[in-house]
């Protein structure tokens, strides 16, 4: 096996690593409530926090690191990560719980948005797609693999040893990362004002919004899979294993056809996929009174809510590569950013409509934000068609 398979493997890696610790939460609501004594609605509040710190900091480590080598950097955040994780385990009461959460999410938009970086960098651009499809297949690999075996560790003895086996992995990472990686990589340096120049490409900010809302789609009911496949549904709590096993499944061919869209240019037929998702959400509340029909429609979601993912990054890193090379990381990073974002929204309002409407209905406000999805992925598709044809007059 050559090199960049090994980096590619290690990157893929790295998503998982991410992807356990941010997801693990909502495998282990329940179990965290009834060891704090706190409601499930408030152990959810800290999947929004996470978006939330994970969204504000990104951009600015980023920016901030910039002119610092970006292998020095990953290694140091790294280990912040591993520290929190560790914390995360360790903790005894939901406010350290809390502060161990959100030191990981300052640190974890930066890491896979230096990993981008160097994927971007290592692979061959014709590879490109492909690889970056992968790392964001090991965000579901984690749902898949990670999560349940988190949740079962959780249900048959702690869900602080599930922080602990995260721990595990990282340190792991690090050692592999230690040894792949390159010491020295081009890189553009940039003032702080000339990296956000970026942002004012309106090819830019009509995709941030995207991503927002498309994640906004997503958690504003995956916030609560679990209460939703085993109270709303009926499912014992003994299959939650498997029923998160085959969403994990589902989110990975997500990804492997995410990233065959985005070397074919999917942008283009991303507003079908919001349409699908408009009506599917509007019909979950009453497919959940039937147990098969319900999980057949939350199966379908999982396949086509997160396709999005590689087109756009492979957009925002064209156009950074492109036309503003100083903003090469801070462009790898506005897919995570945004999208946390839109976790810290989607999830704030499925806790809100949880209180309101019942956990029956929290779907409809996921379809109120698959809607403006695609209102921005049409302007989206109009806007780059207008840049062409600007560029192609000059």
């Amino acid at each position: 096996m050559n090199r960049y398979r090994w980096q590619a493997i290690v990157f893929v890696l790295v998503a998982f690593m991410l992807g356990c610790n941010e997801f693990i939460v909502v495998g282990v609501l329940s179990d965290i409530a009834k060891e704090y004594r706190i409601p499930v609605a408030t152990v959810g509040y800290l999947v929004t926090i996470f978006a939330t710190v994970y969204a504000v900091s990104t951009p600015f480590i980023t920016i901030l690191t910039n002119r610092f080598s970006r292998y020095k950097t990953l290694m140091v955040l790294m280990g912040i990560f591993l520290v929190g994780n560790t914390l995360s385990g360790l903790a005894m009461n939901y406010p350290v719980l809390l502060l161990s959460r959100m030191m990981t999410a300052m640190v974890a938009g930066a890491i896979i948005s230096l990993i981008m970086t160097f994927a971007s960098t290592i692979a061959p651009r014709e590879k490109r797609a492909n690889l970056v499809s992968w790392i964001f297949a090991g965000f579901s690999i984690a749902s898949v693999f990670g999560v349940p075996i988190g949740t079962a560790i959780s249900t048959s003895y702690s869900w602080h040893d599930a922080f602990y086996l995260i721990s595990v992995i990282s340190a792991i990472t690090c050692v592999l990362l230690g040894w792949l990686l390159p010491r020295e990589v081009e890189q553009v340096q940039g003032s702080i004002k000339n990296q956000l120049v970026l942002l004012k490409d309106r090819r830019i900010y009509v995709g941030i919004a995207l991503v927002l809302f498309t994640a906004a789609t997503m958690y504003a009911y995956y916030t609560y899979i679990r209460p939703l496949l085993t109270n709303a549904l009926g499912f014992s709590t003994a299959s939650l294993n498997w029923l998160l096993f085959l969403i994990g499944i589902m989110s990975i061919m997500s990804n492997r056809f995410s990233g065959m869209l985005a070397e074919r240019n999917g942008l283009r037929i991303m507003p079908r996929f919001y349409v699908a998702d408009m009506v599917l959400l509007f019909i979950l509340p009453w497919a959940l009174h039937l147990k098969w029909a319900g999980l057949a429609v939350l199966l379908i979601m999982s396949l086509i809510v997160t396709l999005l993912n590689s087109p756009i990054q492979i957009h925002f890193l064209n156009i950074a590569e492109e036309e503003y090379p100083q903003s090469a990381v801070l462009a790898s990073s506005l897919n995570s950013i945004f999208f946390n974002f839109g976790i810290s929204l989607g999830s704030a309002t499925a806790s809100g409509m949880l209180g309101t409407v019942g956990l029956n209905h929290i779907s409809w406000g996921a379809a109120a934000y698959a809607a403006i999805s695609l209102v921005l992925a049409l302007i989206l598709n109009r806007v780059i068609r207008d840049h062409r044809r600007q560029a192609q007059a000059k």
